[in-house]
């Protein structure tokens, strides 16, 4: 097997991991409000903390991959994240839980921007869009997955169970992917020349700053920002508040919700491969604004209405089914989005995706603190979703003035 194949296995499996810890809140969500006695506003900001800590340390993770290489930051961001996922378990307050989620976004941040890095090492441009879903799948599949396994582990051993077995996991992952891993294909032993070719001149590590005094002149980067933000107050919504969402706002049991919550993940599955199969195959024949454009807004704009659709279904299972294909519909961007940072970034691919995932973060801050004050305010999980499935529809307006030929990077010139 080819070595870059086995380098997207490893991400594959890294963010596999991360989203079994990012999602065990969620899902455990509803216990732990009830032992802690906090309430929907409350819970806001208990998942808005870590959103801050992830958007504000985002960016700087990025940046520091791109100087010291994924191989070191990788590992230093899987054992963080692995620590403070299982010291959730041991906490008894809500000033306690929302330091610790604080912590755990702050090791978390970085996570993407580094695969995103190592894949511009490891993997030609005409393989991109695919390579970049191949870890975007892990998200479905952890997604997926989540729900019935911290499910089964609270109703036999509790919730602090679940934080303390999944925290486990990335540790083993960490230590692998350290002995492993190099940071270009040229230092792994074994790579042979034939594949060095097909990779062609990857992208060097970055020894000197990025220009962002120009970079944030620049109005395709803007726009790519603005995307993502507008996008991520939609797509937060399934990793923070779904699980919620399903047993208080539409009365499924908690067997009922852990069926129900997995289903969109299986679909946002469906839609993060055809988005990176169908963007680079248009990529051939059309322009490469077309192929990805067309993809990223399309996706966006129809999952937008779907969602509202899903707000006015009085029938609980004809709303899980909207959510589900709405879910599949916006996930066909994702691997699009991350190519376009991946295509301008070149050797800054870390920081301009650590940049439009910070902004798409602090969407996901605000989302996310709002809809507990909103259920608060409209007494209702339905009327909540309705703002952010607004966003949606504007984040796929902005993704098609979005130019993926336009340089986001002026030339360097000395630091």
């Amino acid at each position: 097997m080819p070595y870059r194949f086995r380098v997207l296995g490893f991400l594959f499996v890294l963010v596999f991991v991360m989203y079994l810890d990012r999602l065990c809140i969620a899902v455990a969500g509803t216990r732990m409000q009830h032992e802690l006695q906090i309430s929907p506003s409350r819970w806001g900001w208990i998942i808005g903390a870590f959103t801050l800590s992830y958007a504000l340390f985002e960016m700087p993770s990025g940046i520091l991959g791109d100087r010291l290489g994924a191989r070191k930051v990788l590992t230093r961001i899987v054992v963080w994240w692995s620590a403070f996922t299982a010291l959730t378990g041991g906490v008894t307050s809500f000033a306690m839980l929302l330091v610790v989620r604080f912590l755990f976004g702050a090791g978390e941040a970085g996570a993407f921007p580094n695969c995103t890095s190592a894949v511009s090492h490891w993997v030609p441009v005409s393989e991109r869009a695919r390579a970049l879903s191949v870890f975007w799948t892990a998200t479905a599949v952890g997604g997926a997955l989540a729900p019935p396994i911290v499910v089964a582990i609270e109703q036999r051993q509790g919730w602090r169970a679940a934080f303390f077995v999944l925290g486990s996991l990335g540790i083993f992952w960490a230590a692998i992917w350290y002995w492993w891993f190099r940071d270009t294909p040229r230092e792994k032993a074994g790579v042979t020349s034939e594949e060095i070719e097909i990779i062609g001149q990857p992208a060097v590590s970055s020894a000197h700053k990025l220009p962002w005094a120009k970079v944030i002149r620049n109005p395709n980067f803007l726009r790519l920002l603005l995307m993502y933000h507008t996008y991520c107050w939609g797509g937060y919504f399934y990793l923070s508040w779904l699980h919620t969402y399903l047993q208080l706002g539409r009365g499924f049991t908690e067997n009922e919700m852990s069926v129900a919550s997995a289903l969109p993940s299986c679909a946002g599955l469906i839609g993060i491969l055809a988005g990176g199969y169908f963007s680079d195959r248009l990529a051939r024949t059309r322009s490469l604004r077309f192929a990805r454009c067309s993809i990223g807004a399309g996706g966006l704009i129809v999952s937008g209405v779907l969602l509202t659709t899903a707000t006015l279904t009085a029938n609980r299972w004809g709303a899980v089914a909207l959510l589900t294909i709405g879910l599949g519909a916006m996930d066909l961007m994702l691997p699009v989005a991350w190519s376009i940072c991946v295509d301008a970034g070149r050797e800054h691919a870390g920081a301009i995706s650590g940049a439009m995932n910070m902004a798409g973060q602090l969407g996901s801050l605000i989302s996310s603190v709002a809809f507990g004050y909103w259920v608060e305010w409209f007494g209702n999980y339905d009327r909540a979703l309705m703002p952010l499935a607004a966003m949606l529809v504007v984040s796929g307006c902005v993704f098609a003035m979005i130019d993926p030929d336009q340089k986001m990077i002026p030339d360097h010139t000395p630091d």
